[in-house]
């Protein structure tokens, strides 16, 4: 038995709901493979955001399609790579991100960047779980034809009705434990793909066959020149970076169920280019068909579903975005926020207490996002958060890769009290030094108008600053 597997038996399992959600994952229990890992990503991307994101950059860079993909590609390449390294340590010792935190700031100063990273994911996903109960709210006046009704901070019957079931649905997934989570994505990713074609389908027969001219419009761009070409590929690599960035942090939050490394490499390489380049397909061939048959480019697809007047499409539609927004929520926020959660309190917060804290702060958010949050200009204080946490990957990886030669005592990390990740009383100064100083230029640029022009690549640098800074400070400590 390894030494992992002798910490697994000792705090009881991590599959078990009831059990802490921090515990190390057995090799019993390690039964992801690459089909799995590729449906976390194809999840992260097909919420509607991801959609219009993707739609949007073949229209607003002012680049032509194939720089658009090829830039994509690069995005999915270089995201991949970054998961490989952070996912790393979580599919060699079944830890998940908060625990791997410990071995670079401290077991202390680890639950910074766990809150840190649960606080955003809990807000999101309280508005996450809101926007896919407006799926549900379609789907329920398509089937009923009822519309209207009086209003309750600023929602109809219908829509509490929708909103509190897919608030239970979270429930009920998550209290089953992480097998059932993996159960949905695995069925949510190739349902929303399906979806997709279908619709694209019905796109292309209402067109009358000028689908594929009208997306070869939107491809030509023939005022580029190389300078702008290459500026609007820069930008676009950028943006799709940031997309993914809270994930590529805590990567290790799903790496740890990964059968292997080779598993894990496999799905992220089918998750990220691949999927990036069917999604991302689908995406444009969905515009240029609406274009055709709407008269304009439309990057809403809840919008190109409206204008087909089709009642059974309308049906399909409300579910796909329901499972899709689902999905999405429990990768990137629920896993984070119930990760981060149970690492302030491990012996106490068990994966289902860490769940039940998620959906009550779920419930408040969500239900008074749409009449008092959504209009407080919250995405400052929720950018802020994020950009304060790319600093931590740099310290990660430069910790793991470079200081410890991809060597950690397992038992060491899960000592509260003592061992070589203790530091001083939990927090390694070094670490706190490198993070707070490149924390505050990754905030500058959310805040400083001088800055930005880098508020696209603010991950990217806030993490190199933060890998070479804790390299500085860090290199003469000799901890292993």
């Amino acid at each position: 038995m390894t030494a992992t597997e002798d910490l697994h038996v000792v705090h009881g399992g991590t599959l078990d709901p009831e059990g802490n959600a921090l515990n190390p994952v057995g090799s019993g229990e390690k039964t992801w493979g690459w089909f799995a890992i590729f449906n976390i990503w194809a999840n992260d991307v097909q919420s509607l955001f991801g959609y219009s994101l993707v739609a949007s950059l073949f229209i607003s860079y002012g680049v032509g399609g194939w720089t658009a993909f090829a830039a994509l590609i690069a995005a999915g390449l270089f995201v991949m790579w970054m998961v490989n390294l952070s996912g790393a340590p979580g599919e060699k010792y079944g830890i998940p991100y908060p625990v791997l935190a410990r071995a670079s700031l401290g077991t202390q100063g680890a639950k910074l960047p766990a809150i840190l990273r649960a606080t955003v994911a809990v807000f999101w996903y309280g508005v996450q779980v809101y926007f896919a109960s407006t799926a549900l709210a379609l789907l329920i006046r398509s089937l009923t034809g009822a519309s209207g009704g009086a209003e309750i901070l600023g929602l109809t019957g219908i829509d509490w009705l929708s909103f509190v079931i897919v608030w239970g649905f979270h429930i009920v997934i998550f209290w089953r434990g992480m097998s059932w989570v993996e159960t949905f994505l695995n069925i949510a990713g190739p349902f929303v793909y399906v979806v997709m074609i279908g619709l694209v389908i019905v796109l292309w027969q209402r067109s009358d066959g000028q689908l594929l001219t009208a997306t070869a419009t939107i491809f030509a761009n023939p005022e580029g020149t190389f300078w702008s070409e290459f500026k609007g590929f820069i930008a676009i690599v950028g943006t799709m970076v940031a997309y993914f960035a809270a994930v590529m942090i805590n990567f290790s939050d799903f790496s740890r169920y990964a059968r292997d490394k080779q598993a894990m490499v496999m799905g992220n390489l089918a998750g990220l280019p691949f999927n990036m380049i069917l999604f991302s397909a689908l995406a444009l061939l969905t515009t240029g068909g609406a274009a055709v048959v709407f008269g304009e480019e439309i990057i809403n697809p809840t919008e190109i579903v409206e204008r087909t007047d089709s009642v059974l499409l309308g049906i399909v539609a409300a579910i796909t975005f329901f499972a899709a927004t689902v999905g999405i929520n429990l990768v990137a926020n629920f896993i984070p926020a119930v990760n981060g959660i149970a690492n302030l309190a491990p012996e106490k917060i068990s994966f289902r207490k860490a769940g039940l804290i998620t959906s009550l702060f779920a419930l408040v958010i969500g239900g008074f996002w749409n009449s008092f949050i959504s209009q407080f200009g919250i995405s400052g204080f929720v950018n802020t958060l994020g950009a304060t946490l790319a600093p931590i990957f740099g310290i990660m990886i430069v910790d793991y890769y470079l200081h410890r030669r991809e060597q950690l005592s397992e038992d060491d990390l899960y000592n509260m009290e003592a061992g070589i990740y203790h530091y001083d009383n939990g927090w390694n100064s070094a670490a706190v030094k490198a993070f707070g100083l490149a924390a505050v230029f990754s905030v500058a640029t959310v805040w400083v108008p001088w800055f930005g022009f880098l508020s696209g690549y603010n991950w990217v640098i806030g993490a190199s600053l933060g890998g070479a800074i804790y390299h500085m400070f860090a290199k003469s400590q000799v901890r292993l």
